[in-house]
């Protein structure tokens, strides 16, 4: 993974005060090659999600459902940073590149999001078509990221599908039960 550039670093780490972030109980994982698939609960709030940690020790790549909502799916990234988060904030809106092997580009935007007393900052994409992204990610064998960063050369991420498919079906129906 290229670094991340010193600039989006030194936006991303905060100096206010440190408050412990909401921790949801992982449930019910499995692993499906360089993917996992779980159920996330904190209280009533129940998630669900297909998630790639294979591919970078700092990053994963994630595709989140909620119960209740099952069809509204949604694709995030996390990045661990030095240290926690003194605010909620959304940090940036960046251009995006997201493609799936050799299928089009998709050009979309995402937002750069921090949470309080949290390690990580997270990418949430815009994404119009998931329904045709997932049959792509079911399929493929690597999603490749770019991210525009103004006058500097995109920062550029790859992330591996093996065992995509598996992980994604079983999120799904996970999701589905718990209607």
């Amino acid at each position: 993974m290229k670094p991340l550039p010193t600039a989006l670093a030194s936006a991303l780490l905060f100096s206010a005060p440190i408050v412990s972030a909401a921790t949801f109980n992982m449930q019910d994982v499995q692993t499906h090659g360089h993917w996992q698939s779980m159920a996330l609960t904190l209280g009533n709030e129940h998630h669900f999600r297909a998630v790639e940690t294979h591919s970078y020790s700092d990053a994963t790549l994630s595709l989140n459902a909620t119960q209740n909502v099952c069809d509204l799916p949604w694709l995030e990234m996390r990045v661990t940073l030095e240290q926690q988060q003194g605010e909620s904030k959304t940090v940036n809106l960046v251009p995006t590149r997201l493609r799936i092997d050799e299928h089009p580009v998709v050009d979309t935007m995402a937002e750069f999001i921090t949470e309080r007393g949290d390690d990580g900052f997270y990418v949430h994409f815009y994404l119009g078509d998931m329904q045709t992204l997932m049959t792509q990610m079911r399929q493929g064998e690597q999603l490749f990221l770019g991210f525009d960063q103004g006058e500097q050369a995109p920062w550029y991420m790859t992330f591996q599908l093996e065992g995509a498919n598996e992980a994604i079906e079983r999120m799904q129906a996970l999701c589905e039960a718990a209607r």
